[in-house]
C-alpha cells in the first residue's frame, strides 16, 4: 500500500538533531559527525519505518549507525521510533543518524574514507525481473560493486527478504560482485540466530506463512573477485564480435574473387 504524503514530515525531520539535512556534503567525513567517531560505522540501506535500526542502534552503543531511505514520509516514522526506543532506554541519541537519499546514487555520498564496517539490507523492493526493473534491486551487482568502494575489506552485508526470486538471484549476484557468502538460509526462523531482530515486515510475512530468507556475505578484498559484466556490455561485445566476423568474411570473399 502506498503511503500518503505527510506535510509535517519535512519540518519535523529538520528539527531533529540526528537527521542529516545535507547528506551530499559529508562524503569522507561521516565518522566525524558522531559523538564517538572512532567507533565502527554501520549502514542500513532502506531503513523504512525504522523498526530495525531503532532497536539495533539503541542496543549497541559501541557502533555508529546511519539509516537511509528515499522519502521523508517513511523517514519521519523512523525518526519517531528511534526517539521512542532511546527514551525508553534512558539514553541520549548519540550513535544513530537518518537521512533521505536515493541509494542507487549513493556513490560519492559515502566514500572509501568513510570505512563502513557492515551493511544491513532488510526486505528491500524485490523489483520484477520483467524488463529492466530488476536493475533497481539493492542487491543487483551494479549496487553491490558500488558498496565495495566504502565497505572495508572483510566487511559484511546482512541481507533478509521474503521474496524467493530476489533471494535466489542474490545468491548469484553476491559472488559475481566480489563477496563470499559465509552463511545463508531459506528459513531464518527455523533455527533463528541470536543476532536477528524481527522487523514489522518480518512479522507480517511470517504470519502469512512466508519463510524469511537470509544471508551474510563478506567482501573479498581482491578486485579480481569481481567477475560481473553488465548484460548490455555482453550484448555489445557479442554484436561487435559478429560485426568483426562478418567483415572478415566479406574481406575473405573479396580476396577469393580476385
Amino acid at each position: 500500500m502506498r503511503m500518503r504524503f505527510k506535510p509535517y514530515a519535512h519540518d519535523e525531520l529538520m528539527a531533529a538533531d540526528f537527521h542529516v539535512h545535507e547528506p551530499l556534503i559529508w562524503g569522507g567525513k561521516w565518522h566525524a559527525q558522531y559523538a564517538r567517531p572512532e567507533q565502527p560505522f554501520v549502514l542500513e540501506l532502506g531503513c523504512g519505518k525504522g523498526g530495525f535500526i531503532s532497536q539495533l542502534a539503541c542496543a549497541h552503543p559501541e557502533n555508529n549507525y546511519l539509516g537511509i531511505d528515499i522519502t521523508d514520509k517513511v523517514l519521519i516514522l523512523a525518526k519517531r521510533k528511534i526517539e521512542a526506543a532511546y527514551q525508553a532506554a534512558g539514553r541520549p541519541i548519540d550513535n544513530v543518524k537518518i537521512m533521505s537519499t536515493d541509494i542507487e546514487r549513493i556513490k560519492g555520498v559515502i566514500t572509501a574514507e568513510d570505512t563502513v564496517s557492515r551493511i544491513y539490507i532488510n526486505f528491500c523492493n524485490p523489483w520484477s525481473k520483467n524488463g529492466s526493473s530488476h536493475k533497481h534491486r539493492l542487491t543487483y551487482p551494479r549496487q553491490l560493486i558500488n558498496y565495495r568502494e566504502f565497505l572495508k575489506d572483510g566487511g559484511e552485508i546482512y541481507f533478509k527478504t521474503d521474496d524467493d526470486d530476489l533471494f535466489r538471484d542474490s545468491l548469484e549476484y553476491f559472488p559475481a560482485s566480489g563477496y563470499d557468502i559465509e552463511w545463508m538460509t531459506f528459513d531464518l526462523h527455523e533455527n533463528e540466530p541470536e543476532w536477528n531482530i524481527r522487523t514489522e515486515h518480518e512479522g507480517m510475512f511470517t504470519e502469512m506463512g512466508i519463510k524469511i530468507k537470509a544471508l551474510i556475505a563478506r567482501k573479498d578484498p581482491d578486485p579480481a573477485s569481481v567477475t560481473w559484466i553488465e548484460p548490455k556490455i555482453l550484448k555489445r561485445q557479442a554484436r561487435e564480435a559478429a560485426e568483426a566476423e562478418a567483415a572478415a568474411k566479406t574481406a575473405q570473399e573479396g580476396e577469393d574473387n580476385e
